[in-house]
């Protein structure tokens, strides 16, 4: 803590409070950086204030770094993970931070990483009241006073908000299973486990493939399955979020571009997928660097 005397009782009081401050912060803000700020500024107003006038220091903290975390995410500072169902049209191409396709696994607790992007889908206020209510457990009545609400109101806006990270939480859930689904097609064609692959296709699956000849089309479980070495070399690639729709990007050696595929899936079975192999046309792209390939 900057400019605090070791042996400032006020400074050790704080840094009592600074781990639980800095989690409180980091939830509502998402960024480790605005947290470290915010915690900062508390620490400074705390610095100001007469600390023996206040009999509940605990609270006060939290109170003073839940007003400076809303007033940062009221302004627009904090640049919290996107949600993917918010991309713009117009293949928006987005390496996942997450599991490879072969590795996926589901959401955890509330309290876990994945929240952040769930966040995304709140106010800043509904934001701000559903963390600390609900993951820090701090009454509405003192949320209230930091969001200038009655406890009835802000436990309104508690539940609006609960109600709004458990509909996120299906989309994420079915986003989920669909990378399940891509991911054992992947595995059955690097495999060529072709059982396999008829029982991840729809029937009437259609397989795009735009390459440096033209565009093909493949139409059909039975004739895709036969063609699915051109997608089982993506399995070496890395999981994509391609206009909202699960699919693997891989690159060359040098960096550029090799493939984008991208899946649609339905009632558990593989609808549609394109695959562009054609430099141009993936150079047209604006594509993301290379990052970690899938193992």
């Amino acid at each position: 803590m900057s400019g605090a005397h070791p042996a400032d009782p006020i400074a050790e009081a704080f840094e009592a409070h600074r781990e639980r401050l800095t989690a409180v912060a980091h939830r509502v803000l998402g960024s480790h950086a605005d947290a470290d700020d915010a915690v900062q500024e508390a620490w400074l107003r705390l610095s100001r204030q007469d600390a023996g006038a206040i009999d509940n220091l605990g609270g006060w903290l939290t109170t003073v770094v839940g007003r400076i975390s809303l007033d940062i995410l009221r302004s627009g500072r904090t640049r919290p993970t996107v949600s993917l169902d918010d991309q713009p049209p117009g293949r928006t191409v987005t390496p996942d931070d997450g599991p490879d396709p072969e590795e996926l696994v589901a959401l955890g607790d509330s309290v876990g990483p994945a929240l952040s992007t769930v966040l995304d889908s709140l106010r800043p206020d509904e934001r701000l009241a559903f963390v600390l209510h609900d993951v820090f457990a701090v009454p509405h009545g003192e949320i209230g006073t930091i969001l200038g609400r009655t406890a009835d109101a802000t436990k309104m806006l508690t539940s609006r908000a609960r109600r709004k990270v458990r509909a996120a939480r299906h989309t994420a859930d079915d986003r989920q299973r669909q990378r399940e689904v891509v991911g054992a097609f992947l595995a059955a064609a690097r495999e060529g486990r072709f059982e396999r692959l008829l029982e991840v296709l729809h029937p009437e699956v259609e397989f795009t493939v735009h390459t440096p000849g033209g565009r093909f089309v493949t139409i059909g479980a039975t004739e895709v399955a036969g063609r699915a070495r051109v997608a089982g070399g993506a399995a070496h690639g890395h999981a994509a979020t391609v206009d909202g729709r699960p699919g693997v990007i891989a690159w060359n050696e040098d960096g550029t571009p090799l493939s984008l595929l991208a899946f649609t899936v339905a009632d558990g079975r593989i609808t549609r997928i394109t695959a562009v192999v054609d430099p141009a046309e993936l150079a047209s792209m604006d594509l993301p660097g290379p990052v970690r390939p899938v193992r």
